[in-house]
């Protein structure tokens, strides 16, 4: 049976309010960014925005600036006492707590071609019976591929298509890549990792750092993951040259056909001296991990006519319990998404929609 609220603990009331003067802070920094008020010598959420619009090649009005491609899913999610432990957020205590969601592709075209999308992303929308929200967002790849934002930012540029070929420079990614070992560490990634062959059966990361606190007032820096239990599966080179450009939503359908699909949430506990505010650094392997719960997911729709399509899943938006952590990527994701929202909204509202396009042709993913 689900738990029961019970009356909040004095050190659970002060420590509320020291979580929501702190996302009040972080939020307040957020908007200041996004809205370009730092001095004009300051890289803002608008400028960065920008920068990945002219990396996409192209603006497709009404979509996400980045992983514009994706499916709307919906399910629930499972708490777990070893959740209630190192969190006092009330999605651990409940026994189901509904869950909104989107799985996507990386980069800005809404009709990317899936066997060229080598990062893959879940984002979640939790909300539990007492109308905290927690919103995530979460990748397939196991450590980002810049320290900084303004090594971000530099990356998203090197990466901008040359108007004489429509593609990037490749002499200039090069040189990124030898200036930014982060950089470099993402390529090998990328070079080397195999494939998931579904949706269902790929891990997604979250790999920026936050704090878990408990009804205690202990506080542990946390990363977590998201762990399928559908058994993992590789796409070879040829079953990648032939497969269909919306091949993962249609596996997707097939396998939640057959029933829900389920991933653990395990979370990952730092130690001393851990990079916290650096995501492109992971954690040791022998850090303890523990499982806090379970995404269950059970329905998907098209996001053109999904209740997912208008949610900004800001990484920011947290319940009592998560804190966001020092991590100025974190920061930076929040401020760009809410320009990226705040764009497509006003283009609807306008009228201006992408119109449909003829998927590009295969190139070798990266």
């Amino acid at each position: 049976m689900p738990h029961s609220p019970s009356p909040p603990s004095p050190a659970r009331r002060w420590l509320s309010l020291l979580a929501i003067a702190a996302l009040v802070a972080a939020l307040a920094a957020a908007f200041v960014w996004a809205a370009g008020w730092w001095p004009t010598d300051r890289l803002t959420a608008q400028r960065f925005t920008d920068d990945i619009q002219a990396a996409n090649g192209q603006v497709y009005p009404g979509f996400r600036r980045a992983h514009a491609k994706g499916i709307c899913v919906s399910g629930w999610f499972e708490g777990s006492a070893e959740g209630e432990a190192l969190s006092m957020a009330r999605v651990f205590a409940q026994e189901r707590t509904p869950l909104l969601g989107r799985m996507s592709i990386g980069g800005g075209s809404p009709y990317g071609l899936d066997p060229q999308a080598r990062v893959r992303s879940m984002a979640l929308q939790l909300i539990a019976d007492d109308g905290q929200e927690w919103r995530m967002a979460m990748n397939s790849f196991p450590f980002f591929g810049a320290a900084t934002v303004a090594e971000f930012d530099e990356q998203t540029r090197a990466g901008t298509p040359d108007p004489a070929t429509g593609k990037p420079d490749p002499a200039r990614v090069a040189a990124f890549r030898a200036a930014h070992p982060a950089a470099q560490r993402f390529a090998e990634w990328a070079g080397s990792a195999p494939w998931p062959t579904s949706f269902a059966n790929t891990r997604y990361n979250g790999v920026n750092a936050f704090r878990f606190v408990n009804e205690s007032g202990q506080m542990r820096h946390v990363r977590w993951s998201m762990v399928p239990r559908a058994e993992f599966a590789a796409l070879t080179p040829a079953e990648r040259e032939g497969a269909d450009a919306g091949f993962l939503a249609a596996d997707l359908d097939r396998r939640l056909a057959a029933g829900p699909l389920r991933w653990d949430m395990v979370v990952t506990v730092a130690e001393a001296g851990d990079p916290i505010d650096d995501p492109s650094q992971p954690w040791p392997d022998a850090r303890q991990q523990v499982s806090v719960g379970t995404v269950v997911i059970e329905h998907a729709v098209p996001q053109a006519d999904g209740a997912c399509r208008d949610v900004n899943f800001d990484p920011l938006i947290l319940p009592v319990g998560v804190e966001g952590s020092s991590d100025p990527i974190l920061a930076a994701r929040s401020a760009v998404y809410s320009v990226s929202f705040n764009r497509r909204l006003s283009e609807v509202a306008h009228g201006a929609l992408a119109a449909p396009a003829a998927p590009a042709p295969k190139e070798d993913a990266p």
